[in-house]
């Protein structure tokens, strides 16, 4: 989701994997297996190691990462998965971008336009509205525990690409150019920084404050999202 409501996102993820472990981990070994297409070494493929470590990060095995490489590499059988992105107008007027990953796109084109149908939206384009950016997210016991509050440090950041650094209650937001992903997350895994998330994301140029009734029509409309196997990440203008 954009940076403004990716804290609660975060927070959200974590209460669903201490719920469905199963189905978050079929949705990470999706991540695993598209981004392992592109090389079955995490040394060398970005994309691969961003994927393997959200799988550490719920404690997914590692017979179950290793299988979903093995079925991006080739090496293993399995149904042809597709990566899909939807555009629409949510609840109370609000944009969202959904991304899925599945080996049925016409199950998963049905599912999502009911998903928005259901919840007074309707797919439409809004892309307009969003920049992918580089998103890393450090939570504030990370920052409190390495003392990560100087200037030096966020001058340190900006050389290694951030473009935006964002510090709230829940932690630090550092926004690079898409490019700059890998280095500046580099440059943390070198100062043995441990991040809460790192990828690139698509951020609202524009977000809408919403009223709490608002909020709640949108809470209900992104429950549902989470629960939807084939989706694999969403984000939204929606400030939450």
């Amino acid at each position: 989701m954009s940076g403004h409501s990716k804290w609660a996102t975060t927070k959200r993820q974590k209460a669903v994997v201490d719920a469905k472990k199963g189905a978050i981990f079929t949705k990470i070994a999706k991540l695993i297996t598209i981004a392992a297409r592109k090389g079955g070494d995490p040394d060398v493929n970005f994309s691969l190691r961003m994927a393997m470590d959200k799988g550490r990060a719920v404690n997914m095995p590692k017979d179950n990462i290793d299988r979903a490489v093995k079925r991006g590499t080739g090496e293993a059988g399995g149904a042809q998965i597709e990566e899909l992105t939807y555009e629409g107008i949510g609840p109370v007027k609000t944009q969202f971008i959904v991304k899925c990953l599945s080996d049925n796109k016409n199950r998963t084109a049905s599912e999502i336009r009911h998903l928005f149908s259901k919840h007074g939206g309707a797919l439409g384009s809004v892309m307009w509205n969003f920049s992918q950016r580089g998103v890393i997210m450090i939570e504030s016991e990370e920052i409190n525990s390495k003392k990560l509050t100087d200037e030096n440090f966020e001058l340190e950041l900006i050389d290694a690409g951030a473009e935006d650094i964002k510090r709230e209650a829940e932690g630090m937001t550092i926004y690079t150019a898409p490019a700059d992903l890998q280095k500046a997350k580099q440059f943390l895994e070198n100062k043995n920084i441990k991040t809460a998330s790192a990828e690139v994301e698509y951020v609202a140029k524009e977000p809408a404050d919403l009223s709490e009734e608002e909020k709640n029509q949108v809470e209900k409309f992104i429950e549902e999202l989470d629960n939807n196997e084939d989706v694999s990440d969403y984000y939204t203008n929606a400030n939450l």
